[in-house]
């Protein structure tokens, strides 16, 4: 046999066995994605009730402090944190830590 012909044939099985496992990368790729969307799509009964809940702290905030006449800003000095801090509690893109609700 020739040492081209053994050459050739052994780039042809490297080639082969590559194109395998790029094809097996990509199966995987797909398979992992899936799944992510199949957890994904099964969250969403808790991502809802995590909003609710963040709406339902923020509202309850800021019905208080309208009630008591208050603004964000008396409330901030009152409890030591940003203007910006209250009015992130009563719109829900954040939540005031443990200590700080206690001082509400």
């Amino acid at each position: 046999m020739d040492i081209y012909r053994v050459i050739t044939i052994l780039f042809a099985v490297f080639y082969i066995l590559f194109c395998l496992a790029v094809f097996a990368g990509i199966v995987y790729l797909f398979v992992l994605i899936v799944k992510a969307l199949k957890k994904y799509i099964r969250s969403k009964e808790v991502r809802e009730e995590k909003k609710a809940v963040a709406k339902s702290l923020g509202g309850a905030l800021k019905e208080k402090r309208m009630r008591c006449q208050m603004t964000q800003e008396f409330v901030a000095e009152t409890l030591g944190v940003s203007r910006q801090s209250v009015s992130k509690w009563e719109n829900g893109s954040s939540d005031p830590n443990t200590s700080n609700l206690v001082r509400v």
